[in-house]
């Protein structure tokens, strides 16, 4: 397969980073090592794969293995990178010191799908020696042919090349944005994902010791993904399923630290309506999340689940440029105790914008009105909004709304 661009590589590759730790967390599969090999040039480079057993098992006995090994390389290698840091927290603690010893000796490169363990273990995140990085699920600014339409700069972030393949908009639903995931076909999409679901409760809980009944978090698992998008009742869902209150929130938890989900909260600029505060909840990647909840990848499916799918593809997708473009950016939804509803409100520090998500081909000023009723409860913040539907050409609905098609947003 041939290697397209990731969005955080040029600030991975630029001279903000140089001399600082890089940590790059992100899911399992999302494309971390692939990521780090690119960067890293190979002769001058060593990297540590702490997956392999072995090598992880020598570390786990002697941590200071890693200062004595370093300090016996050649001149030549100027790069380190160590891949799953997670799996010995104890060599933050020897980054550190190499580090404070000679700034410019190295240039070090680390990954990690887990925080949770390196935040128990290892209270040592190198403050003011790293700069941590996230990398995601293929975004719409990595395909290719995306241009990112009339939203202006307000969540449109630069695109990159070489660019990853276009996919159907039935595609990106059922099978996410995995980058192995989309080079697969269907079937051996399906099985990858599968996989992934089983792999992860396998190894990242099981063997991990992240919770003592493996059983009840399955059972979460599912419920966690099939409510994926909703606002999160903890007691009702405790009630749902038996678990104890105090385990959905630590297993809820242990999704976020392990980055298969993320929180998302209410808009909470003033305003003179009662809103309604309890955050959602969401799979980092659409596909991941229909493995987990057991839906049908069968096409026939988006006859029933369509509307739904889109709008928490389009959530993960708002959140991971968030992600991306930096301190003031964020993503966040609206809704009144009345009823009044928006889906999505991108807030950027020159303004917020709200956004709707419809199935339909052919939006009308009906889909709007939510819209327009947030634009004048918040209009000195707000003065567009956007239907995010499947439109196949940008259309205007009224003066202050514009729907958009998907794979332009």
């Amino acid at each position: 397969m041939n290697y397209c661009r990731r969005y955080i590589q040029d600030s991975l590759e630029g001279d903000v980073s140089l001399n600082k730790i890089r940590i790059v967390f992100g899911a399992r599969q999302t494309g971390k090592t692939v990521l780090m090999k690119k960067i890293l040039p190979g002769k001058n480079s060593l990297i540590l794969n702490l997956q392999d057993s072995s090598l992880r098992q020598q570390f786990e006995r002697d941590p200071s293995l890693l200062r004595k090994e370093l300090a016996a390389l050649p001149a030549g290698i100027t790069h380190v990178g160590i891949d799953e840091i997670q799996k010995v927290p104890a060599l933050l603690n020897e980054l550190q010191f190499i580090y404070d010893a000679d700034k410019k000796r190295f240039q070090f490169f680390i990954t990690g799908s887990s925080a949770r363990k390196l935040l128990q273990h290892s209270a040592n995140l190198l403050p003011g020696r790293s700069h941590v990085f996230h990398l995601f699920p293929v975004c719409l600014p990595e395909v290719e042919s995306y241009e990112g339409v009339s939203t202006g700069s307000a969540f449109h972030i630069k695109t990159m090349h070489p660019p990853f393949p276009r996919m159907s908009l039935e595609r990106n639903l059922l099978f996410g944005n995995l980058p192995v995931v989309r080079s697969e076909n269907e079937n051996t999409a399906q099985a990858t994902l599968d996989s992934y679901v089983k792999t992860y409760l396998e190894e990242e809980i099981r063997s991990e010791s992240l919770v003592r009944n493996v059983g009840a978090f399955h059972v979460f698992l599912r419920l966690a993904a099939i409510e994926s998008g909703a606002q999160v009742n903890l007691s009702g869902l405790s009630q749902e399923s038996g678990i104890p209150l105090s385990s959905l929130k630590n297993y809820y938890q242990i999704l976020v630290d392990t980055f298969i989900g993320f929180w998302l909260y209410p808009y909470k600029r003033s305003g003179r309506k009662r809103l309604l505060t309890s955050p959602r909840f969401y799979f980092f990647d659409s596909g991941v999340r229909n493995a987990a909840a057991e839906i049908s990848t069968d096409t026939n499916i988006l006859n029933e689940l369509g509307g739904k799918l889109l709008e928490e593809w389009v959530g993960i997708e708002l959140y991971q440029r968030a992600q991306y473009a930096g301190r003031g950016f964020g993503v966040g939804f609206w809704r009144t105790v009345s009823g009044a509803e928006v889906d999505f409100v991108w807030q950027s520090p020159e303004e917020d914008i709200p956004i709707e998500v419809k199935w339909t081909e052919n939006p009308t000023s009906k889909d709007a009105r939510h819209l327009e009723i947030f634009l004048d409860e918040y209009s000195r913040r707000c003065k567009k909004g956007f239907i995010v539907c499947r439109v196949h050409r940008t259309r205007q609905i009224s003066e202050r709304i514009t729907a958009i098609p998907w794979n332009e947003m």
